[in-house]
């Protein structure tokens, strides 16, 4: 399948960066051309192998997936759903979120996900904002009554589907979809699909404002080639496991697009809580070959009796989602012999910066820019920086047109798409520098970057600083207001087991970060908690930590 696409053979990575494209072939429907094509080429072939924290499980072939995927498309058009309708999916980790998704693409209809975690002023907004016309979700804790009481202020929501559960007023997902033919043929005059249509649309975290609507076309499973076959090194006839919750674009990542059309299957560990050894067990019992998670979760896998599991069919191993500290990038290939690949990207794009299969990592680095991506590092003049300065990453599209796999803007938001997307460039948000081997490195998002007495302070150096010292299980740098310096630093800190907060182990980690980097940026404010705050993905959400470091000097 790959093959129809792109090439696969490249000899380093020069050769690839020079000479990769995608063929991106008139009116691409992922659904069709790669689902149901799998289907008729090999319908045994292993698409999708799920489980869950209770011991169920299911294994689905590419020929599975065409039936019940054309059983949801019937099920959808017999509510009315067509081409252009906004759907919103809330499934957690449910294996029928693949079914749901990949019908969506065959009608035409553009999927919207989102996690469970949304509360119902956030359900309310992200409906009326684009117009939801049936949202799926799982029945899980209080979901179902939160959609329930926003109902009343959605006026275009007309349809609920619930999965794994009954309720009045929801259609049952698997009662309905099982009254259907499994033949749905490919919609052909107004009702067909083209690449420019829209397809799939991610709600991007709002920090600083309401969220935005990043809005894809047909084109963007294409893109996730790069993703998938030479950052995550995905295998044909392998198991990929990405961790990850369905309602962030880490799925689109990792769980579907790319590791399909290369031809590997996704595994998928649908579960509440995460535990470290669950994960570790999944990856030993279950022959998963290529694994991606966040730093974070690799900074608790460290922590285990590695000796206990067997590794020995996992081959590659990718992070991304957030910067990897080369603390534990070292420990982990000590401990597995493994080394991870770090990747960069967004919710509006697939990999754009990574250390591609020929790339020897440098621990921390970001790695080197995705071919067909023209990427750069400018000033906030616009003007490119030197080697070793930091500035805004960039993609650049001197001709205007987009590179396959970027979104296509901010759905009903021209104002905000121009804030980022202007002079052919279109501006990521994160500042970075590159070094003399024209590998990348993290500094921090444009927002995350402190400023104190003069001095620019990316919050990723201060944490791997941090990082290194044995106390510390995971931190988080943040910025919090000073009178005299403008901002100074913060340390929020988790203790690993074992140590305990005290005043003599504060001056001991401020002195460390001393000696480990430049003193300037050592954290004046340090603060010991339990845990983090963060996303459903294991990403470290310091916009929390901001938000609660501000109550508390409005309350002084």
């Amino acid at each position: 399948m790959l093959d129809k696409y792109a090439r696969r053979d490249f000899k380093s990575y020069e050769d690839f960066f020079e000479n990769f494209k995608i063929n991106v072939p008139e009116n691409f429907n992922f659904g069709f051309d790669v689902v149901d094509a799998t289907a008729d080429e090999e319908p045994n072939k292993k698409a999708l192998v799920w489980c869950n924290e209770h011991g169920e499980n299911r294994t689905f072939t590419f020929s599975d997936m065409k039936k019940e995927t054309n059983k949801a498309v019937n099920f959808f058009k017999s509510l009315g759903i067509k081409k252009g309708d906004f759907v919103m999916l809330i499934l957690k980790r449910r294996f029928e979120y693949w079914i749901s998704l990949v019908a969506l693409h065959k009608l035409g209809a553009v999927a919207i996900p989102a996690t469970h975690l949304l509360k119902e002023k956030d359900i309310s907004y992200r409906v009326n904002a684009a117009d939801v016309k049936m949202i799926i979700a799982v029945d899980f804790s209080d979901l179902l009554q939160r959609i329930d009481n926003c109902q009343k202020d959605c006026p275009t929501l007309k349809h609920k589907v619930v999965v794994a559960g009954k309720r009045d007023g929801w259609y049952s997902f698997t009662d309905e979809v099982a009254k259907q033919s499994d033949v749905f043929e490919r919609p052909t005059g107004a009702e067909a699909t083209h690449n420019d249509d829209k397809m799939l649309i991610y709600f991007t975290s709002g920090t600083t404002s309401l969220p935005k609507m990043a809005l894809h076309d047909f084109t963007y499973p294409l893109g996730h080639i790069l993703t998938a076959k030479f950052w995550q090194n995905v295998e044909e006839n392998g198991c990929h496991l990405t961790l990850a919750d369905t309602g962030w674009a880490k799925a689109a990542w990792g769980k579907i697009y790319g590791q399909w059309i290369s031809g590997c299957a996704v595994f998928v560990y649908d579960f509440d809580k995460f535990h470290p050894t669950d994960v570790l067990d999944i990856i030993s019992k279950h022959n998963i070959t290529s694994f991606c998670g966040p730093a974070t979760v690799y900074r608790f896998l460290i922590k285990e009796d590695l000796s206990k599991y067997d590794f020995s069919k996992l081959k590659y191993c990718c992070v991304a989602g957030e910067a990897l500290n080369p603390e534990v990038f070292n420990k982990w290939e000590k401990l597995t012999g493994h080394k991870i690949m770090e990747g960069f990207g967004q919710s509006e794009g697939p990999i754009l910066v990574g250390n591609f299969v020929w790339i020897k990592p440098k621990p921390g680095s970001m790695g080197k820019p995705s071919p067909t991506f023209n990427i750069d590092i400018v000033d906030d003049d616009g003007n490119p920086c030197e080697d070793g300065k930091e500035g805004n990453l960039i993609v650049r599209m001197p001709d205007g047109k987009k590179p396959t796999g970027l979104f296509c803007g901010y759905y009903k938001s021209p104002d905000k798409t121009k804030e980022v997307w202007h002079d052919n460039m279109y501006f990521t948000g994160d500042v970075v520098y590159k070094d003399e081997d024209g590998y990348f490195w993290f500094v921090g998002r444009a927002d995350d970057v402190i400023k104190s007495s003069g001095y620019r302070i990316g919050p990723f150096e201060v944490e791997s600083a941090l990082m290194e010292h044995p106390a510390v299980l995971e931190c988080a740098i943040t910025a919090v207001p000073d009178p005299v310096r403008g901002q100074v630093v913060k340390a929020t800190i988790v203790l690993a087991k074992g140590y305990h907060a005290s005043d003599s182990l504060v001056v001991e980690l401020q002195n460390h970060v001393k000696n480990v980097t430049a003193p300037y940026k050592y954290p004046r404010v340090v603060e010991f908690v339990d845990e983090l705050p963060k996303t459903i993905s294991g990403k470290i959400r310091k916009v929390a930590i901001r938000e609660a470091d501000k109550a508390k000097h409005a309350a002084k």
